[in-house]
């Protein structure tokens, strides 16, 4: 049967346009590099972080900030800068030194809320701030590849922060061709093409081996010991926190009025990769807290990313007609996406045990027992890759249960 290039009714091309052809997840330009000038204060303040974290300033010089007002960012792309800006400079106000604070000035809380509730996320540093929106390309006309990345913002800055973040630049482009053959695959399952969802699923399993090149990476310039002593310290949230039991509260921000709000981290299981394949491999997670916290990291998506993440879910399955083929080619290449997910998890495992778990705790701000999105993760984070590679189809009698 010829693939049906027009897609059936209730398979979405690209919901809201969530995805770039080449760049995946990734804002379709470049990030800016800085505001509008009536925004300098929070540009001046961001630039000297590493300075001011060093000195144990950054309190001191948010207290001289103005009161700026957000409302005036003219587009989506000043906003998401902002977000920037401020979700770097409220975490390393909270997070400066030994003693964590309770409470978040008002003339940092207040824009930082509104530019949050226009992006539809939370007034947390999140992934898509953390990393989406955090790089530059060094030659502008270059690929978006470690070797032309460089970050837009940093805490401390140095060597392992850069390298940490740009891994995460460079997968997030390699992905785009496994999340670009998403919408196609399961297009094909609807017209009943074998063929052209094996070939679909084969540019899947092509862009998740190159995605798990990249993040072998990460100890060529990220050291362990440095990663969970300097950059980790800052991208921790206040919930589930020993050292924030109660939140934090946002001072001048009416809708919370003055309670404390208890937000996650930033956390990788922001991005909106994995959860993709999965949801287009079909690969399910028996229940435990991981699977509810990843749940809860969907709030912490931009909007546009749950929009086609949910569409994904949604549509027509992939395993269940690899199951039912007696085409070897689709059900090889429906293995193959279930292996490279599963190597893909199983080194993320390992890096959390030597970055995070291993470590030896050098304070009640950055606990080894639980991520920075305040949650325990080696158990869990093991039962997942296992669970993940019990879908596949050579061997399996049954589908394995939810």
């Amino acid at each position: 049967m010829a693939f049906d290039s027009i897609p059936p009714p209730g398979i979405s091309d690209d919901p809201e346009g969530a995805l770039h052809p080449s760049r995946g997840f990734l804002p379709a330009q470049d990030p800016l590099g800085s505001l509008p000038s009536e925004f300098a204060a929070w540009e001046e303040v961001a630039a000297d972080l590493p300075k001011l974290l060093v000195n144990q300033r950054v309190r001191d010089f948010v207290a001289k900030m103005p009161q700026l007002d957000a409302s005036r960012l003219r587009t989506e792309a000043e906003q998401r800068r902002a977000m920037l800006l401020l979700s770097f400079i409220a975490h390393a106000y909270v997070w400066q030194g030994p003693d964590a604070s309770r409470r978040l000035p008002a003339n940092l809380a207040m824009p930082w809320h509104a530019v949050a509730t226009k992006l539809g996320r939370p007034p947390v540093l999140s992934y898509a701030s953390y990393a989406l929106d955090n790089w530059r390309r060094l030659e502008a006309d270059g690929p978006i590849a470690l070797g032309n990345l460089a970050l837009l913002q940093n805490f401390l800055a140095g060597a392992d922060e850069e390298w940490f973040i740009i891994v995460h630049v460079d997968i997030e482009a390699r992905a785009a061709a496994a999340l670009n053959a998403i919408m196609p695959a399961q297009q094909a399952v609807a017209a009943g093409d074998l063929d052209a969802l094996a070939q679909q699923l084969s540019m899947v399993a092509d862009a998740l081996e190159a995605m798990h090149g990249t993040l072998a990476r990460t100890p060529e310039y990220c050291d362990p010991r440095t990663y969970y002593l300097r950059v980790r310290p800052f991208i921790h949230g206040w919930k589930n926190h020993p050292a924030l039991p109660l939140g934090l509260v946002y001072e001048g921000v009416a809708a919370y009025g003055e309670e404390p709000q208890k937000l996650r981290g930033e956390t990788g299981a922001q991005s909106s990769i994995v959860p993709c394949i999965d949801a287009l491999l079909g690969v399910a997670h028996h229940p435990d807290p991981l699977r509810d916290y990843l749940m809860e990291m969907r709030d912490y998506m931009p909007p546009a990313h749950r929009a086609f993440l949910e569409a994904v879910e949604a549509g027509p399955s992939v395993r269940g007609v690899a199951l039912g083929s007696g085409a070897a080619g689709l059900r090889a290449a429906y293995d193959r996406c279930v292996e490279a997910t599963h190597r893909f998890r199983a080194l993320h495992l390992e890096f959390a045990a030597s970055y995070i778990h291993s470590q030896g705790q050098s304070g009640e701000n950055n606990p080894t027992d639980v991520g920075t999105g305040g949650t325990p993760f080696m158990r869990y984070l093991k039962k997942h890759r296992d669970e993940t590679r019990a879908h596949r189809i050579e061997g399996e009698q049954e589908p394995p249960s939810p």
